[in-house]
């Protein structure tokens, strides 16, 4: 039972991404490579640029887990491939884990429009709100042979 319960703690890594290899990066020359050839060689890349294609991003991620906690990150890489306007490598760029910074969230929250009920505001919101069909009976009850009218439901 004790080894059981220790090797739920054992740590496990995992790699996730598109890390190119050295020698298909060395392949690219900027100036002359295009973005076809760029694909063909590493493969699609990870990311896109947000607001236009111009920078390729192939990026690399390992993390080490042990248990239920959080994952820590060991290594990552990102690697920048940035093109000109008619599809050419202008540049090859490179980010590690150092490069990397620390991005605080804002403060707070946005704001809905409305205000937030509680449990039992909603419980008791809805006493009242649910009552018996006056068809109950049969008496009110819409033929289905006629026309729909709406003040007989």
């Amino acid at each position: 039972m004790l080894a059981l319960a220790l090797s739920a703690c054992v740590a496990s890594e995992n790699q996730r991404g598109n890390l190119p290899e050295p020698d298909k990066l060395a392949q690219i020359k900027p100036g002359e490579t295009t973005r076809e050839q760029v694909a063909r060689i590493l493969g699609t890349p990870s990311s896109t640029g947000v607001f236009d294609d111009k920078n390729w991003y192939y990026i690399s991620k390992k993390t080490k887990q042990v248990a239920f906690f959080d994952p820590s990150v060991l290594d990552q890489q990102v690697y920048i491939v940035n093109f000109d306007d008619k599809g050419v490598v202008k540049l090859i760029d490179h980010r590690e884990l150092k490069d990397g910074r620390d991005i605080d969230m804002a403060p707070g929250a946005t704001p809905a429009p409305g205000r937030e009920l509680t449990f039992i505001e909603q419980v008791l919101g809805n006493v009242g709100r649910f009552t018996k069909s006056k068809s109950a009976g049969g008496a009110d009850k819409q033929d289905p042979t006629k026309p729909y009218d709406p003040t007989k439901r």
